[in-house]
């Protein structure tokens, strides 16, 4: 038995179109599935535990939606060793972008999924609360704390607004970070620590972060005028930014993080500082191009 959690108006729409994809072809396969939704994330969740409670053969869960979905669903599953992979229908779909597979070939992805063995991968643990992608702190933080507010545009435009609207007044902060060798006091404008290489809809801000090495691939951004931010920032979607002389980027098992800031993980706000960060090793089942 597969579960397929469907957020339906995630993408504006996609999730509930690509629901049905997947229903589709798991009816197709003749896989036995059953499909787990709700209102809003309290009932859908609701329904998700009682799902997992009487069906302790769950072979695994489709997460259809965006990396919010994802982020929610990793608490449940983790825990209970069940495999989940994830079917791109948000507007960011970095998790997806993590895992190396591309966001049209959805059959071919499912096609994997059914025939193949699940991988374990790291995943990043901040105070008790488990990330796929991308944990930072620092200017995108309020960039996103901004976008969360604005009803329009739709969509990745909306970051890019929230952008302009932040960056005049923006200044960078006092930051004391504790790493596996090391303790750096220093001011930055924006801090990754990156299990995956990608967030905010595909900037690679860690490329070379691997998801099998038991460490985070921490990105600090030291202080640049903002004529050089924006003109090193489109960069970032090629990951070329990293050649940047005030790019620093460090490997390390646990990160601890002390600032008046606010953070956030795979999208999702996880609250002030101070924050620690552990990369837990192979603790998650999915499914790697």
């Amino acid at each position: 038995m597969w579960g397929v959690v469907i957020n339906p108006i995630s993408g504006q729409g996609r999730g509930a179109i690509l629901g049905t994809q997947v229903a589709g072809f798991l009816l197709q396969k003749s896989i036995p599935y059953e499909i787990i939704t709700g209102n809003n994330a309290e009932i859908l969740l609701r329904n998700l535990d009682s799902f997992l409670a009487r069906h302790s053969d769950c072979e695994g869960i489709f997460s259809v939606g965006g990396d919010g979905l994802a982020h929610m669903l990793l608490q449940r599953v983790v825990p209970l060793q069940i495999p989940m992979a994830v079917i791109p229908a948000g507007t960011g779909n970095d998790l997806v972008r993590t895992f190396g597979w591309p966001l049209e070939n959805i059959n071919g992805y499912l096609e994997h999924v059914i025939t193949s063995p699940s991988q374990l991968i790291d995943l990043g643990l901040v105070d008790g609360e488990w990330f796929g992608a991308v944990l930072s702190t620092g200017f995108d933080s309020i960039v996103n704390e901004k976008a969360n507010t604005l009803t329009w545009p739709k969509g990745p435009m909306k970051y890019n607004v929230a952008i302009a609207m932040e960056l005049p007044r923006f200044a960078p902060r006092q930051y004391e970070i504790t790493l596996d060798d090391r303790v750096i006091s220093t001011q930055a404008m924006l801090i990754a620590i990156a299990n995956g290489i990608s967030y905010g809809g595909g900037m690679k801000v860690c490329p070379d972060a691997k998801l099998q090495d038991g460490l985070f691939d921490v990105m600090i951004l030291h202080p640049i005028s903002k004529f050089e931010f924006l003109r090193v920032f489109p960069k970032v979607f090629k990951g070329t930014h990293i050649t940047h002389p005030e790019v620093e980027i460090i490997r390390s098992s646990k990160v601890r993080i002390e600032a008046e800031a606010i953070a956030y993980a795979d999208g999702e706000r996880v609250g002030q500082l101070p924050i620690s960060a552990e990369c837990v090793g192979r603790v998650f089942n999915t499914w790697l191009l």
